[in-house]
């Protein structure tokens, strides 16, 4: 697994469509009755649920990264010509 990743166990899909997310899940991600969770597909097969309150601060962190990315390459000579052509 990869780093921050965890295997909290397996649901079973009832009959309305409904699965119960396992109790370590809910106190390691904070989720409590009542809050809003999002659902995405990731990887074609795969289901991501992130809390709604929780989605504003992964994006933002993902653009801060891009953003350190951006001036990593910007910075070396080589690959800036090749991102101008892009």
């Amino acid at each position: 697994m990869l780093k921050g990743e965890k295997f909290f166990g397996s649901v079973t899909v009832g009959e309305r469509g409904q699965i119960v997310i396992p109790a370590a899940a809910r106190e390691a991600l904070n989720i409590k009755a009542g809050d809003k969770l999002l659902v995405f597909r990731a990887h074609s097969k795969a289901l991501m649920v992130i809390n709604s309150n929780d989605l504003a601060e992964y994006v933002s962190k993902a653009f801060e990264r891009l953003s350190e990315f951006e001036k990593v390459v910007n910075e070396l000579p080589e690959d800036k010509e090749r991102v101008k052509e892009v």
